[in-house]
């Protein structure tokens, strides 16, 4: 995968305009990474020990099928194809090295399991990928060269290709060539060299890397029919949903109103979704357009997801009229969620992840995970408090509801958190990348769970004919039902008015109303006895 260059996301506060212009700019402007078909244009060799290396991608590829029947794109090959591949080394490289046909850049394709195929050591010393005096010394590989050996499985690979440097020519060309993919497996591409001469040595051209059913890389190639498949089910859950809206859209409450805001977005983003993947598998390169579309539109579902959450936990609409003073920090939370969220979720689809350096990446999960601790925080918060509120009213209808609520959430968090150890687990158990045919449940999970979570919801408060019950109201009425509040009365005696008591006779019988009437004078009115 082609190296890129990043720019550093600003730390002082900016407003909003300005960082929406901040994410256009890296839309645009970066280059086509994490994808099939990938562009060299100008990079660098690194030094690495003794030799001079440039990564040129690493993606999962299945063996090739015949499929005769299947349309160009898609017709069962699976190959890594070399495309107009120079080197330029700069004029003012080592005069010495001119004129010499010795001076060589390598190109190396091979699988994971076989990189142990790559460089190797002179008495169990340090492990050098070109060959050094010790080793050349041993007869083991000629000084200067790239070493490598046959893989013990496929003889054939790894697969190299070589370029060299004719005489002063600056510029050196690798044939163009097809390799076929005739094992399933997760192959690196490495450019390497290991002539100091050469220092300052650029790459321009690319190479293009397809899987038997398109361009799309094997640990995504799944994520294509998931996506569709969500489509397929948000189409389901909005069809039973605006049905209900357009039945009872008399009765519905501000609160069915976002989750009808909620329900499109994701619908919007799933569809996105599953173009994007079907045009990158196509043409080999991510649309950058629809990326950008289906990455926002997911951030503002999230987001706004998360804000109906926390006010829903507050009570808004259903035990408080308004949020009061905490109407701006909710918005502020929400807003600081969405930019950040918005950042990395551009670096991670539109960027190429591998291109990011721990610390940065680091950098930018960090933010988003510190946010989504917040919401839950004040989530819980929230909701404990307002479950006491509904206990205390004694509003059943509303408690049973809330009850549920909170339950499914606290189901959601620890499902998450359980979630993400695995994912912790899963990564960093698999530093080079052998479980790719099972990454894409990682992202798959998160979408399916939201999903889940959101279908509870739309159960809990589907628009009905009753769904104004579930509404605020300040009748007085509202804030007791009639049993529980007769079983809380007990009859007893009514003292007369002179103030002398007596004792309460069993026979006696006394007649009280729910709410006593106040006379003009202040006075409390006797009910009648008989």
């Amino acid at each position: 995968m082609a190296t890129i260059r990043t720019h550093p996301v600003p730390s002082s506060p900016l407003p909003l305009p300005l960082l929406f212009l901040l994410l256009l700019l890296l839309l645009f402007y970066a280059p086509f990474s994490d994808a099939s078909v990938h562009d060299y244009n100008g990079e660098r060799f690194a030094g690495m020990g003794n030799a001079f290396i440039l990564h040129g991608g690493s993606e999962g590829l299945y063996a090739s099928v015949s499929n005769p029947n299947s349309t160009e794109g898609s017709n069962g090959d699976s190959f890594i194809r070399f495309d107009k591949l120079t080197f330029k080394r700069p004029e003012t490289s080592n005069e010495s090295a001119k004129g010499s046909d010795s001076v060589k850049v390598h190109a190396i394709i091979f699988e994971v399991e076989d990189r142990e195929m790559i460089g190797g050591s002179a008495y169990g010393g340090q492990r050098a990928i070109c060959c050094t005096p010790d080793l050349a010394k041993l007869g083991a590989c000629t000084q200067g060269a790239v070493i490598y050996r046959p893989s013990t499985q496929n003889p054939d690979w790894p697969q190299v290709l070589v370029a060299s440097f004719t005489g002063n020519d600056l510029t050196a060309t690798l044939p163009s060539r097809t390799v076929p993919i005739t094992r399933t497996g997760m192959y690196n591409m490495y450019f390497i060299h290991c002539d100091p001469s050469l220092n300052g040595l650029e790459i321009e051209g690319k190479t293009i890397w397809k899987n038997p059913t398109g361009y799309l890389p094997g640990r995504m190639a799944p994520l294509m029919n998931f996506y569709g498949f969500m489509s397929f089910a948000f189409a389901i859950l909005g069809i039973f949903w605006f049905s209900q809206y357009a039945r009872f859209w008399k009765e519905v409450i501000p609160l069915q109103n976002c989750i009808t805001f909620v329900i499109t977005l994701g619908m919007l983003e799933m569809a996105l979704w599953y173009f994007e993947y079907a045009k990158f598998n196509e043409t080999g390169v991510r649309p950058m357009g629809i990326t950008f579309w289906a990455v926002t539109f997911g951030t503002i579902k999230r987001t706004v997801a998360r804000v109906i959450i926390l006010i829903v936990a507050m009570g808004y609409g259903v035990v408080r009229p308004t949020l009061g003073g905490l109407t701006s920090k909710v918005i502020m939370l929400g807003g600081t969620f969405f930019l950040a969220s918005e950042i990395l979720e551009l670096v991670e689809n539109v960027g190429a992840i591998s291109d990011l350096s721990g610390k940065a990446r680091l950098f930018l999960v960090l933010p988003v995970a510190l946010l989504d601790a917040f919401f839950i925080i004040w989530i819980f918060t929230s909701l404990s408090k307002t479950l006491d509120k509904l206990q205390a009213r004694r509003l059943m209808v509303k408690l049973d509801i809330y009850r549920k609520f909170t339950n499914a959430l606290a189901v959601a968090v620890i499902v998450s958190v359980g979630w993400t150890c695995y994912e912790l687990y899963f990564k960093s158990s698999d530093v080079f990348n052998e479980r790719w045919q099972r990454a894409w449940i990682i992202p798959a999970f998160w979408q399916v769970l939201s999903f889940s979570l959101l279908c509870v919801i739309c159960a809990l408060w589907a628009p009905s004919q009753n769904s104004m019950r579930y509404a605020y109201s300040d009748d007085a009425s509202e804030d007791f039902d009639r049993e529980d509040t007769l079983s809380l009365i007990k009859p007893g005696p009514i003292p007369p008015k002179d103030g002398r008591s007596f004792p309460a006779s069993p026979d006696t019988k006394t007649t009280i109303s729910i709410s006593t009437p106040i006379s003009h004078d202040g006075m409390e009115v006797e009910d009648k006895r008989e």
